[in-house]
């Protein structure tokens, strides 16, 4: 059975749906426990006394019938309806209907059995808890019966009720409070796991049910795991990078004792091993590094661009309207968007920038208007030393292929993401980084 469509009904939260899994049974039972007591129990004392009473008016009613005149009637049965504490009188006055308040369940059932089993009834009256009139067309006239409510009805026929609802609320609370702490445990490792997601490290400490800490530690098993391999990478790189700077210095002083139609090539080739040096110790470097500060993204992204302009590139940046607050590395998110301009400049002739604030997100938007990226090989273009000739002009620049995958691997530490896309407007690429709220 697929129950598919239930779940967009369900609370989102753990918190929710444990409240829902305690409380629903409760009520459910409750609910249940009430119509079996109103049915059972409430509407079949209801209908004894009610029947005792029949009893007792037919009686007099038949008494009174023996009788020519209302004033012998009541004289004559005087002794009786004392008996059955009645309080009777002939009513002369304009005749009433039927009389109860709408949330007196008791009182229709009341009301049936007297119209039912007493003949002549045609109305009831029940204005409150203490007294019922019934009015019954004799011979004689209209006879009134005032006696006591308690004679037809369960007296604090709500106790039940009032002590089951209660008491299952009161145990409803306790129980969310200790469901509560056995959830706690849950939400901190979600906490955790979310933060390291994001490229923040949170204390946390296994806790709660064996099953739970078992989690907790394997995740901070993995999480140790991840630090140690990032930091083997970046050593690795770092060592690899800072080696081959001394060779490369000894290359620049050899080829400056050349002459200078010979030192020129070679220059050029060492000025670009010096670059690609460069590329891998930026990539080498953490994406998370530096701590997260509050930053408004808008006069953030427009230093961003006036730097770059100031550098030559011919990029822009689209009007931003109101406060675009985020916590971000700013050393992070702004050399992801140096590499997604330069590459714009770099392959096209000129780069576009724009925020594009969601509900839940913010998009900082690089388009240009090179050749772009097809669709089937943007997956490709993210990954580490990705070069696509058949895509960017690679005989235009030189590169190691590193510039998209910081910018991704930036992205990521933040907890979002790298998308790629065409440019409507431009017709090049489109790059958004996708950073969460």
């Amino acid at each position: 059975m697929n129950f598919d469509w239930l779940k967009r009904y369900m609370p989102r939260g753990i918190y929710g749906r444990a409240a829902l899994i305690l409380i629903l049974p409760v009520v459910t039972l409750q609910l249940v426990v009430s119509v079996v007591f109103i049915q059972r129990h409430f509407e079949g004392v209801t209908e004894q006394l009610t029947g005792n009473l029949v009893r007792e008016l037919n009686l007099v009613l038949d008494e009174m019938n023996a009788y020519d005149t209302p004033t012998a009637a009541l004289v004559g049965t005087r002794e009786l309806t004392q008996g059955l504490d009645l309080n009777v009188a002939f009513d002369v006055g304009a005749i009433s209907g039927s009389l109860r308040r709408w949330f007196d369940f008791s009182g229709i059932i009341v009301t049936r059995e007297l119209k039912n089993r007493v003949p002549g009834v045609y109305a009831v009256q029940l204005p409150d808890d203490r007294f019922v009139r019934v009015l019954i067309e004799t011979s004689l006239g209209i006879l009134r019966f005032d006696f006591a409510r308690g004679r037809v009805s369960a007296s604090n026929p709500h106790q039940l009720l009032v002590n089951m609802v209660f008491f299952g609320g009161l145990m409803t609370l306790i129980s969310f409070i200790y469901l509560r702490n056995q959830l706690r445990p849950i939400t901190r490792l979600a906490t955790a796991a979310e933060a390291f997601g994001r490229g923040r490290k949170l204390s946390y400490k296994p806790e709660g049910a064996s099953e739970i800490r078992a989690a907790g530690q394997t995740f901070l098993d993995m999480r140790a795991r991840i630090e140690r391999h990032l930091e083997q990478r970046t050593l690795m790189l770092s060592g690899v990078s800072h080696d081959l700077r001394t060779p490369l210095t000894r290359l620049r002083l050899g080829l400056s004792m050349l002459e200078e139609d010979e030192r020129e090539p070679l220059e050029r080739d060492v000025e670009d091993m010096q670059r690609m040096l460069d590329e891998f110790l930026t990539f080498a470097k953490d994406a998370a590094e530096g701590d997260a500060e509050s930053t408004d993204l808008g006069p953030f992204v427009r230093t961003i661009v006036d730097l770059a302009a100031t550098h030559g590139a011919d990029v822009s940046l689209e009007p931003i309207s109101g406060e675009m607050r985020l916590s971000i590395r700013r050393v992070a998110i702004q050399r992801a968007v140096e590499n997604l301009i330069n590459n714009a400049v770099r392959y096209g002739t000129r780069a576009r920038v724009s925020l594009i604030e969601g509900e839940k997100q913010i998009k900082i938007r690089v388009e240009d208007d090179g050749p772009g990226i097809p669709e089937d090989l943007r997956e490709e273009a993210v990954k580490p030393f990705a070069r696509l000739d058949a895509a960017r002009n690679q005989n235009k620049v030189s590169g190691v292929g590193l510039g998209l995958s910081i910018t991704a691997d930036a992205a990521r530490a933040h907890g979002g993401r790298l998308v790629l896309g065409h440019s409507q407007d431009l017709g090049g690429l489109l790059a958004d980084i996708v950073l969460v709220k």
